[in-house]
């Protein structure tokens, strides 16, 4: 895994871009009240503002605004996909 150096600063506004492994297939959109679903989840539990999100079929865009408190935004998109990846129907 790589080893990132980015800066700790609370309350920071951060820009994203997460992409599926395999980019042909559109399982963002095919499933998107699953990805809304834990996406409410993890805000419920770990608070954090968006600002603004556009949801593709294979990644997304995203701009959060973290809490005055908060620094890790990497906790938040761990569990978000791991939670999306759950509610998934299993594919041989």
């Amino acid at each position: 895994m790589p080893n990132y150096r980015r800066p700790k600063l609370p309350g920071a506004c951060w820009f994203f871009t997460v992409n599926l492994l395999d980019r042909k297939t559109s399982l963002l959109t095919d499933h998107i009240d699953e990805l809304r679903a834990a996406t409410r989840e993890i805000k419920g539990r770990f608070p954090f503002q968006i600002d603004a999100m556009v949801i593709l079929p294979d990644h997304i865009h995203a701009i959060w605004t973290l809490p005055r408190d908060g620094t890790d935004f990497s906790v938040r998109w761990r569990r978000i996909k791991a939670i999306f990846s759950k509610s998934l129907p299993q594919t041989k």
